[in-house]
């Protein structure tokens, strides 16, 4: 695949000839002669493509290159020791690997065939063998992730300045409660406000009391019934519909999300996009959980594993993925053919008003979604206490998560113990070892650290970085995120925005001031310039002890702890040592340490030699255990059936010595 891209890219740069004169780096034969056959093609002499190579190596090949009248630059790494030895030993690792061309050629003894052949041709069969999927489709299980909007390019970043405009003149509207298909008024209302400028009013909201919550719940009750009859199809066909709504929408929704929860425009899309394909996958997942029921075919009997919705579920949602958790609790609950109530975090009302919205005009029949936002602490929990709610689908903090499954467990509904899944955080740590490309490593510690001001359950946290290398990364992990603009999450230069709220805001600070006593400050950005918003900038301590309490608990702001390890068997039992199991990252090029973090890195959500956050639908099922959460890995295939209960039927179904012809599936014999 690589091969093959360096064709297209080779072809891309000749064909803008003479704007571009191209050079070839490679020891690639046939990408090589592939260059040379385009560029004669398109009349380019050899005086105008250029071929480099690395010194003392591919003698014989740079001997064929001079032969055939081609300029060639040999070049070789010069200065100081230390750099060199890690490019010394980064082209050995190339060279030397399973792929590498010079490898095949001059060590493994591959055919002149095999080494020649046409990479566009040669795809890894996992890929040439793969279904062919459509996007949105309705008519089986196949499913595609939505591609995120690409802001390099002109078309996205005028499309979300637009929607920016558009959205900000809209603002300040009132979104009632929505009850059984109606909406409700009530005496108290509640503004949320836009966390990079708190003079500005995202919306309004009908706050709901207890009195509201039980008339939500006795709303969804009455849809049940009919909805569970539903069939599976029909009610994937309307999650596919409200991805479609969606879709259309998604610039102006990710604005939304700018406005109300401080991210920034990448980040408000990827949200968007999340969300989309949480409609489609679960949608999937429904079709393909039902398609046959059937477990075992014998003549004369049918055995049969059916699935029927839970009940009623309370779905209490997060402010820091407004649309696609809130999204994806809701449609996996919905499309098992169960009704829910939706209680919006109340920093968020205003952007699971439109989700509301999106679901009716997707179709959706009046109390099977119900609109609730209101205080945890009264609504949220006449919720989870509810004789009539029978599951609680949940994302937050460790504590509130804890008193939800407590209290689930202490008022059962009518049908028997509720069913709790709840994802609650993390202490997420990303190790950096001896051999790891601190290049790599410091990009990816920043956008895990800082990216959405680091309220992300899968946040990097804590910097867990071997004695031999530390005193190297530090002070390139400090410049990289001195680096970063602090500012309004609408403004495009910004990288890191507002955290949520003035709670928040208070909550990071008094962990600042704590780590200032437990260890080293070394970086922290001045904000003050920054009015009338919850700004705090990337801030980081230094020999952090494991046990202190900025290593231990849960800050949700952008303030890493960074620690020193003497060891990979220190580092991997630091990591390990915390109550949370979510996401966990290692950088490294050295495969047993790899294969001992795969093996003992307990979390959830393991990534080697990537950024820890940015899990996606289906290729990256995410949650965690300990006290990260309980419940199956959102976005993969043991998540829908918690909203389910499992049943089997086996029936007899031989009539007067002899099976119906509909249930006979053994070959029969060939007549004589």
């Amino acid at each position: 695949e690589t091969d093959a891209n360096f064709e297209r890219l080779t072809d891309i740069l000749l064909g803008r000839f003479p704007s571009v004169r191209t050079a070839i780096g490679s020891h690639n034969i046939r990408s090589m002669a592939h260059a040379m056959a385009v560029a004669e093609d398109m009349g380019i002499g050899p005086a105008d493509l250029e071929f480099q190579m690395l010194y003392g190596m591919g003698d014989q090949i740079k001997e064929a290159v001079l032969k055939a009248g081609y300029p060639l630059r040999a070049y070789t790494p010069f200065g100081e020791l230390i750099p060199g030895m890690a490019y010394l030993v980064r082209r050995i690792l190339e060279n030397t690997s399973n792929e590498s061309f010079l490898r095949q050629d001059f060590l493994a003894g591959a055919t002149p065939e095999d080494l020649l052949e046409n990479p566009s041709e040669a795809a890894p069969a996992e890929t040439k063998d793969a279904p062919k999927t459509k996007n949105n489709s309705r008519d089986g299980v196949s499913f595609e992730n939505e591609p995120e909007s690409d802001f390099s390019r002109a078309t996205a970043r005028e499309n979300m300045r637009k929607a920016l405009g558009k959205v900000r003149g809209k603002l300040g509207g009132f979104y009632p409660m929505v009850i059984g298909g109606e909406r409700i008024e009530s005496d108290e209302t509640a503004a949320s406000i836009d966390p990079s400028d708190t003079d500005r009013v995202v919306g309004a909201v009908a706050i709901a009391s207890i009195e509201h919550a039980d008339r939500a719940v006795d709303a969804a009750r009455a849809a049940l019934e009919k909805w569970r009859n539903v069939s599976p199809a029909e009610r994937a066909d309307l999650m596919f519909r409200a991805a479609e709504i969606i879709g259309k929408r998604r610039f102006d929704l990710a604005a939304l999300e700018v406005y109300e929860v401080g991210k920034t425009m990448r980040e408000a899309d990827g949200d968007v996009v999340e969300a989309i394909d949480y409609l489609r996958y679960y949608a999937c997942e429904a079709l393909r959980l039902t398609a046959d029921p059937a477990t075992v075919r014998l003549p004369g009997e049918t055995n049969e594993y059916i699935y029927r919705p839970r009940g009623v579920g309370a779905v209490i949602a997060p402010w820091n993925f407004p649309l696609a958790i809130l999204t994806g609790m809701t449609s996996s609950a919905l499309v098992a053919g169960n009704t829910v109530v939706m209680k919006p975090a109340p920093q968020s009302p205003v952007v699971a008003a439109h989700l509301m919205r999106i679901y009716e005009e997707a179709g959706l029949p009046p109390g099977v979604v119900n609109y609730l936002p209101g205080p945890g602490e009264t609504v949220g929990e006449r919720l989870v206490k509810s004789p009539d709610v029978d599951f609680v689908v949940f994302t937050g903090s460790c504590e509130v998560g804890t008193r939800i499954n407590r209290l689930a467990a202490e008022h059962p509904s009518r049908e028997g113990i509720k069913k709790v899944v709840a994802e609650m955080g993390g202490k997420n740590a990303i190790i950096i070892d001896e051999s790891a490309d601190l290049d790599e490593a410091v990009a990816g510690v920043v956008a895990s650290a800082f990216g959405y001001q680091g309220q992300k359950c899968s946040a990097a946290s804590r910097v867990i970085v071997l004695e031999s290398v530390y005193d190297a990364f530090l002070p390139r992990l400090i410049e990289a995120a001195r680096s970063l603009r602090v500012g309004p999450a609408a403004d495009p230069a910004t990288s890191v925005g507002p955290l949520i709220d003035n709670e928040a805001l208070q909550k990071v600070r008094r962990y600042i001031d704590v780590g200032k006593k437990e260890a080293r400050l070394v970086l922290e950005t001045d904000v003050t310039h920054l009015k009338n918003g919850f700004y705090v900038g990337p801030t980081l301590f230094a020999d952090v002890a494991p046990d202190s309490a900025i290593a231990q608990e849960e800050i949700f702001g952008p303030v890493p702890a960074v620690i020193r390890a003497a060891d990979f068997d220190e580092a991997i039992d630091i990591a390990n040592r915390t109550r949370f199991g979510l996401a966990g990252g290692l950088y490294s090029r050295t495969p047993n340490h790899i294969e001992r973090a795969r093996r003992d890195f307990m979390v959830g959500n393991l990534y080697i030699n990537r950024r820890i956050t940015g899990a996606i639908v289906r290729r990256q099922p995410f949650g965690g255990f300990k006290m990260s959460g309980v419940g199956s890995k959102a976005g993969g295939p043991d998540y829908l059936p918690q909203f389910m209960l499992a049943r089997t039927i086996g029936e007899n179904v031989m009539r007067h010595g002899f099976a119906p012809l509909e249930d006979q599936t053994c070959t029969p014999r060939p007549s004589r």
